[in-house]
Order: structure tokens, then C-alpha cells, then sequence
């Protein structure tokens, strides 16, 4: 019998513990044995819960258990959970986390660590909720020369998005919408901000590049500036705006890292892609595009990862880590020298904003000018729009 401690019984640690119970028979077929749990870690007690009698307030209990064999880390946020993530696997206990925001932060010290100890850390459910992305890239697409990776990391987000395009709501009117339906929290910062996504790609990225850059380095725009304006006119030409992750490699072997809202094209794989649903595509030579899809958060399809990480541990002939992501904040490239088109919106006039951009393409005039520029990097882009100041009235990167 294999013996397992969650730690954290929120939403994610219940519907873990959830599943490993209704599909017990299915879970045992897998890795031949029974899965116990023996522990819960939560402040909390959980007196109506069948699992009541496993819930410990005490990490210490779990660490000092050598009949533990895996830990299921689902607290959120990067302390204790690196603690006692560490903890466990200086035990050799295996580790399996849907925790972005401790992966993003400390990833590297943690491979590195199970490297040292024999056994496994993984955390497939820290990107995309239930969509296997992260293993396919690792064990699939890796030999692929991966040119980018790129995609809609946050379902609150993409929620609000879509709302906003399908019923022409405001920004603000579509954030409460979500609030009320459980999608965003209370406090929707991670989400509307383009925090949470940030750390989903300093992920990604570190899967295509074996670089590990600490998400404050990225560049990270939320979705908080877009207007009704902005989306309507999106609409009448054939295009939708998304909050995208990138993660694309340069020639010179960096890493240019970002999030921030992209216009696409309607016949862009991306562009369908809406509600609290999330894709993550990759781009890569010689596989070309190849594109995952699926509901990004939510207790059942993050248990899903999660159990199925837990799986690979106790079936995988070699208890390591398949990679490992190396520390190095110079590989990042410099975000002023990303190039691509930009969608502005202005009150100036045509012939100020030709002297500042030179030619561009208009998307309409009226009580404002919408236009789009030629390929501009963000330096160049930015000294434009200075000399127009308060007059730019939104602004949105085209993705070619």
C-alpha cells in the first residue's frame, strides 16, 4: 500500500482526496497498489468530512513519518509550501504540487533537490489546470527544435474577455459578472493583472528553455486598460483580444518572456478559444504548431493532474526529476527589443500621429483614430507614444 499526506484541504486538496477515493479501482489498475491517505495538513478541522480523522495540524507529524511515501502539496502561495515541500523531499518523499506561484518561485531549487534524493517532483497541474501540457512538452516535443510558446494561461481572465466581446459589457460590469459566478475572487488582482499568468509561463518557459526566471523579471501586463471601445471595434475587424503568455526563444539562446493582452485574428487558433476555458500552443520545428485545450482550473480537472502525477511517480522506472531548470536571470532577453505591430487608439489627429509612427494602418476615425503601426520594437514604440502623451488612449500588441 502506498501511503500519501495532503497538504492543504481547500477547493484542490478535497477534490484530490475526492478522487483518489471514487476511482480507487482505477488508480490501483495503474500503479498496482492501494493509495492511503494518511494525513491531511490543514489549520483547519473538517468535522463533517469522511476525512476527518486524517486531518493534522503539525507538519512535523507527516515529515517525521518514514512510511509517508508521497506529499501532495495543494496550500497555495510560496511559504511553508517550500518548506515543507523541501522537507519532504530531503525524506525522499516524493513531491507533487499544483502550487504556480511556488514552482514559478523555487522550481529550480526543488528539481534539483529530488534530483539529489531519488525521487520525484512534479507539477503538471501548476499550468492549465487538467490539461496535460507540461509532460507532453517534457516528454514528447522536447527533441523539437520549440521556436514558442505561447497562450491563454487564466480562465478568469479569458471569462472576463469573452463577456466583454459577446455582450459588449464593460470591463468592470464583466469582473463582477465573474465574481458572481465564482470565476474570479474577491480580490481578482492575481487574475486581472496578469499575475497568475506570469507564473505560468516563467514555468512554460523554463520547460522549452531550462532557464528558471523569477516571475518579477517578466514583463506583465493585465487586461484592466481595455475598453468596450476597444473590443467593438476588435469585433468589426475580424479579430478578438486574449491576455496571452509568451515564452519565445531568441537566436542568440535567451528567453524573451512576457504576458499582456494581443489582438489575434479571427482564424488564429487562439482566437476561439473562450469562457473560463484555457490553450497553450506550442510552435516548434519539425512538429509545426501543435495546440492544448481544456478547462484550466477548477477542483476536478487540477485533481485530475495531480493524481496523475501521483501516478507517474509510483510507476516511473527512475524516480527523478525528467529536467531541471538552471537559475540564470541573464538569459532572459530585453523585453525594449520585442518586436511586432501595435493597435493604438487616440484622440490626436491623423497628421500627429503620422509624424510620430510614420505610416499606418486605420481602423476607423471619428471621436477617436484607431490605427494600427508597422512592426515596431516596444523602445521604439514607446518613444512614439510619448510624443503624443495623454492623448493615446488605449494601446494593444498585434499578435502576426
Amino acid at each position: 500500500m502506498k501511503h500519501i499526506a495532503i497538504l492543504g484541504f481547500g477547493v484542490v486538496g478535497q477534490g484530490v482526496a475526492d478522487l483518489l477515493t471514487k476511482n480507487a479501482k482505477e488508480v490501483k489498475a495503474l500503479i498496482g497498489d492501494d493509495v492511503n491517505i494518511k494525513y491531511i495538513l490543514d489549520l483547519r478541522d473538517f468535522p463533517d468530512s469522511p476525512f476527518a480523522d486524517r486531518v493534522v495540524h503539525d507538519f512535523n507529524v507527516i515529515k517525521a513519518d518514514d512510511g509517508v511515501d508521497a506529499v501532495i502539496e495543494v496550500m497555495g502561495g510560496s511559504h511553508p509550501a517550500f518548506e515543507f515541500s523541501m522537507d519532504a523531499l530531503r525524506g525522499k518523499k516524493h513531491v507533487i504540487t499544483s502550487n504556480k506561484q511556488v514552482v514559478a518561485e523555487f522550481g529550480a531549487e526543488m528539481l534539483a533537490e529530488a534530483k539529489k534524493n531519488g525521487v520525484c517532483y512534479h507539477f503538471e497541474a501548476s499550468v492549465g489546470g487538467g490539461i496535460p501540457v507540461l509532460m507532453p512538452i517534457i516528454e514528447i516535443l522536447r527533441h523539437n527544435k520549440v521556436r514558442e510558446v505561447r497562450g491563454i494561461l487564466n480562465g478568469t481572465t479569458n471569462y472576463i474577455l469573452t463577456k466583454m466581446f459577446t455582450f459588449g459589457d464593460t470591463f468592470e460590469d464583466s469582473l463582477k459578472d465573474a465574481q458572481a459566478k465564482g470565476y474570479a475572487e474577491r480580490n481578482p488582482d492575481a487574475d486581472i493583472l496578469g499575475i497568475d499568468a506570469c507564473r505560468k509561463i516563467a514555468i512554460l518557459g523554463g520547460l522549452i528553455s531550462g532557464v528558471s526566471v523569477m516571475p518579477d523579471l517578466i514583463h506583465t501586463e493585465g487586461i484592466t486598460a481595455i475598453r468596450a471601445e476597444d473590443v467593438a471595434l476588435a469585433n468589426q475587424n475580424a479579430c478578438a483580444i486574449k491576455l496571452l503568455g509568451r515564452a519565445i526563444t531568441e537566436a542568440d539562446g535567451r528567453i524573451m518572456l512576457m504576458v499582456a493582452p494581443f489582438l489575434i485574428d479571427a482564424d488564429a487558433p487562439l482566437s476561439g478559444v473562450n469562457g473560463v476555458y484555457n490553450a497553450v500552443e506550442v510552435i516548434a520545428d519539425p512538429v509545426d504548431n501543435v495546440m492544448f485545450y481544456g478547462r484550466g482550473a477548477g477542483a476536478g480537472p487540477t485533481a485530475s493532474a495531480v493524481v496523475g502525477d501521483l501516478c507517474r511517480c509510483f510507476t516511473e522506472a527512475t524516480h527523478t526529476a525528467p529536467f531541471a531548470f538552471e537559475k540564470k536571470s541573464e538569459m532572459l532577453a530585453d523585453f525594449s527589443a520585442f518586436t511586432c505591430r501595435h493597435y493604438v487608439a487616440t484622440s490626436a489627429c491623423l497628421c500627429e500621429v503620422k509624424k510620430a509612427f510614420g505610416e499606418v494602418t486605420v481602423l476607423s476615425e471619428g471621436k477617436e483614430l484607431a490605427f494600427l503601426t508597422g512592426e515596431m520594437t516596444e523602445k521604439a514604440f514607446a518613444d512614439a507614444a510619448a510624443t503624443l502623451g495623454d492623448k493615446v488612449l488605449s494601446h494593444i500588441r498585434k499578435l502576426a
